[in-house]
C-alpha cells in the first residue's frame, strides 16, 4: 500500500470499474477479457495505475 501525497493531503484511491453490456448479453468471453486486460495494463503504465484485480463472468 503506497500513499499518494500533495502539499496538504495524503490519500489512497481505489476504483471499481464495472462494464455491463446491453441487455446483459454474454459478449465478453475469455479471449476478449484477456485482450481488454492486456490493453488496460499497457495503457495504465503511462498513467501510473496499478491493476489490483481482474474478473469477468
Amino acid at each position: 500500500m503506497e500513499l499518494d501525497t500533495n502539499n496538504h493531503s495524503v490519500f489512497l484511491l481505489y476504483y471499481h470499474l464495472v462494464l455491463v453490456t446491453k441487455y446483459r448479453r454474454q459478449v465478453i468471453d475469455d479471449e476478449i477479457s484477456d485482450y481488454a486486460k492486456t490493453t488496460f495494463e499497457r495503457i495504465s503504465e503511462s498513467y501510473h495505475i496499478t491493476l489490483v484485480e481482474w474478473n469477468h463472468d
